[in-house]
């Protein structure tokens, strides 16, 4: 199995993907990022599952480059929008080159940690809206980090055709324990419920006739 380097936000995805990867009897090395993102607290919902698990999480500050990452809701002065991850008004959710930046360097990670690939959560909900969780962008990264450095390193997102429910549903079958993951883009004391994020993920748990342990204001 090769040693891989996991894009690990903390949310439901990147978590689902980090403990599918272990079961999997994959060496990871989790990596997040804080981008000066308001739901920086995905980043400390990543700090404890991580510590829990014994696995040296990598946090990167980066909150510098937040003035390069205007005109999204997730890092600006917008509000974030309600409704669902499909809806024309989440494009304000869109991060400008979020996911070239960071799998970039998470490529630098798995080049000094000898890993072989980088493992980042993008998936089929995530296509309407998000260029860079399509398979063109992964297929076009890949091509690119395997020619990036004297070692090879593959970009994968082995949840790329799959939706959030079936995501979930992998998740379930493992017994984890989804209170240990955030998705609100809030990042309040409590999970809205209402935004796009939260709706996707409440929706995802309904579809498996499962109810979702993190606690809601709405």
């Amino acid at each position: 199995m090769p040693r891989i380097v996991v894009v690990y936000s903390g949310g439901l995805d990147s978590f689902t993907l980090l403990n599918h990867s272990m079961d999997l009897g994959h060496e990871v090395f989790p990596i997040t990022f804080d981008y000066g993102q308001k739901h920086k607290k995905e980043i400390s919902y990543a700090e404890d599952f991580c510590q829990d698990e014994s696995l040296a999480l990598k946090v990167v500050d980066i909150t510098e480059i937040n003035s390069l990452l205007k005109g999204s809701a997730l890092t600006d002065n917008i509000e974030v929008p309600k409704g669902h991850y499909e809806d024309e008004s989440m494009k304000t959710t869109v991060v400008p080159n979020r996911n070239m930046i960071l799998i970039s360097m998470a490529t630098a990670y798995a080049v000094t940690v000898n890993a072989e690939e980088v493992w980042y959560g993008a998936h089929g909900g995530d296509h309407a809206i998000y260029p860079d969780c399509r398979p063109e962008f992964v297929n076009k990264i890949n091509e690119a980090t395997l020619v990036a450095n004297y070692s090879p390193i593959s970009v994968k997102a082995p949840f790329i055709d799959l939706s959030k429910h079936e995501i979930l549903s992998i998740g379930l079958k493992l017994g984890l324990d989804y209170s240990k993951a955030w998705t609100c883009y809030e990042g309040k004391e409590l999970a809205c419920g209402v935004c796009g994020s939260c709706a996707e993920r409440l929706e995802a748990f309904k579809i498996n006739g499962s109810e979702d342990p993190l606690e809601y204001s709405n």
